[in-house]
């Protein structure tokens, strides 16, 4: 009856990735995540016995793996599919959270780590944008991109989404989303071939 009641492994993680999402990675604690997810403290380390560092370090690798399913899915009609999801995904999330939500991977990646040292979760990050990259540059050369441009691209796209997100929330307004959105589609538009 107890093992029922307890709360899952992912329903933590996803906790976690919404509060570092909405408050960032230092200005949360492993209490505030657990309470969050309404977890008991005690069963959120018993799933993550290292602590804050390992719960975001799985919060975003969740939130990687969630955001590339969908890119995966999408990319499947083409490079511009994919594009508008990524951003239509993102735009859900800031306008929904009225402001309040970003980017987890984000949020971990531009922490100040210790000297000399980088955590778990940032090491995390930097393998998530590569996957998200991988994906959209593979889409273009599909369609006809040239590698190194796809590649370019690729980054540009996730650079300038998760720039403007967090634009998007500094502002209170979609509207610097909806911008970039016009501009990177037509960048797609122009270097894919077929």
């Amino acid at each position: 009856m107890a093992e029922r009641s307890a709360p899952s492994r992912e329903r933590i993680v996803a906790g976690a990735a919404d509060m570092i999402s909405r408050r960032g990675l230092s200005a949360t604690s492993i209490r505030e995540m657990a309470k969050h997810a309404k977890a008991p403290l005690g069963s959120t380390y018993h799933y993550f016995p290292e602590g804050k560092q390992q719960l975001a370090t799985e919060a975003v690798r969740y939130t990687g793996e969630w955001v590339a399913r969908s890119l995966r899915k999408e990319l499947e009609s083409g490079p511009v599919e994919g594009l508008r999801a990524f951003l239509a995904l993102w735009r859900r999330i800031v306008v929904e959270s009225d402001f309040h939500a970003g980017c987890p991977v984000l949020a971990v990646a531009i922490e100040e780590p210790p000297a000399d040292e980088i955590p778990p979760a940032v090491a995390a990050a930097a393998e998530v944008f590569a996957q998200w990259e991988a994906l959209l540059a593979a889409s273009l050369r599909e369609h006809g991109t040239e590698a190194e441009q796809a590649a370019q691209l690729a980054t540009l796209v996730v650079a300038a989404v998760e720039g403007t997100v967090a634009m998007c929330r500094a502002k209170r307004s979609a509207q610097p989303l909806d911008d970039t959105a016009e501009q990177l589609q037509a960048l797609i538009a122009g270097a894919i071939k077929c």
